[in-house]
């Protein structure tokens, strides 16, 4: 196999400035750097890249933990981290767990064994206390509030935002409300069931569990919740879907099979997705586009500076009325 001494030898140059072309250092004659050049190309040499990642200590290359690829909330939180990363140099490497701790641990292994220089934790499964030790190893960035812990974050405050949905939704006349959420053990719902429960008491209404809905995250799911309403002998006036694919399916069963909406049906969906716009879909734009971006530049940052403290950033977000409410 080729090696930078036959490149040298071939190019008539010293060792070191094979070493300083191949590294794009600007203090090299051009007569010098094309010989060593037109003996790459010669000879074929490619360069050994875990070696030169031993010695620069660091690969270039930044992984993306989240469980699903194919989905809307994910690709614009992506799409901004991709932007930044393109600006710096770095590569992102999207890492699908399905909610699975085993994969999970599997990229955090990633970091451990310097595979990686950082990760972005999108949305995961394993408990915080698990993540922690990893911090040691390399920057971690996670898409949710991790405060009090070791692990930088960049968030959404879940329930100041569904507060405040849910106070749009009375101040329209709406008492008997629903939600759909995601995963039913995430800490996002956790966050966002109490918001609702205590939202709930203070406008003295009991609370309905057949009116809460779980793992709704694509437009079939949103359209099989509306089937469900339809069931029940007494049903909700004004749904909050976290999730605008899951708010466009029911609000299309909903308009398809006549209800009046919002004046029957009121609806508040979440992302501020392409659809919502185009559906005329009242949504929060929880901004993922600068979460995506936000946690790359943390986590950049981060890769420069060894023991930088963590950081928290909660990001704005607004309720965009459109036609459903």
């Amino acid at each position: 196999m080729a090696n930078i001494k036959q490149i040298a030898k071939m190019a008539g140059v010293s060792i070191s400035t094979v070493s300083r072309v191949l590294n794009d250092h600007p203090y090299v004659r051009e007569e010098k750097r094309q010989a060593v050049l037109d003996a790459i190309e010669q000879i074929q040499y490619t360069r050994n890249m875990n070696a030169v990642n031993l010695i620069k200590g660091t690969t270039g290359n930044i992984a993306i933990m989240l469980p699903f690829i194919n989905h809307a909330y994910f690709s614009q939180l992506i799409e901004g981290a991709a932007n930044e990363a393109l600006k710096s140099g770095f590569h992102l490497m999207l890492c699908q767990t399905n909610y699975s701790e085993v994969e999970e641990t599997k990229v955090l292994e990633m970091l451990k064994l310097r595979q990686i220089d950082g990760t972005i934790i999108a949305s995961k499964s394993l408990p915080l206390e698990q993540i922690e030790p990893y911090t040691q190893y390399g920057p971690i960035v996670a898409c949710e509030n991790t405060s009090d812990s070791s692990v930088s974050s960049v968030y959404l405050d879940h329930d100041r935002c569904f507060r405040k949905a849910l106070q749009l939704l009375t101040d329209k006349g709406h008492n008997r409300i629903g939600f759909c959420v995601g995963r039913s053990d995430g800490n996002s719902t956790v966050i966002r069931r109490r918001a609702y429960m205590e939202h709930m008491e203070l406008i003295r209404q009991p609370v309905q569990e057949q009116w809460m809905f779980h793992d709704c995250y694509t437009i079939e799911d949103g359209a099989g919740v509306f089937h469900k309403l339809t069931a029940m002998s007494e049903r909700p006036t004004a749904m909050l879907v976290t999730g605008d694919q899951a708010a466009a399916g029911l609000l299309m069963e909903a308009r398809s099979a006549g209800v009046r909406v919002p004046e029957e049906l009121a609806i508040i969906g979440f992302d501020n997705q392409p659809i919502a716009k185009v559906m005329q879909l009242t949504t929060i734009d929880n901004h993922l586009f600068e979460m995506g971006t936000t946690a790359f530049s943390m986590l950049h940052d981060r890769i420069a500076v060894v023991n930088k403290e963590p950081e928290h950033r909660a990001l704005a977000f607004e309720i965009i009325e459109r036609d459903t409410v």
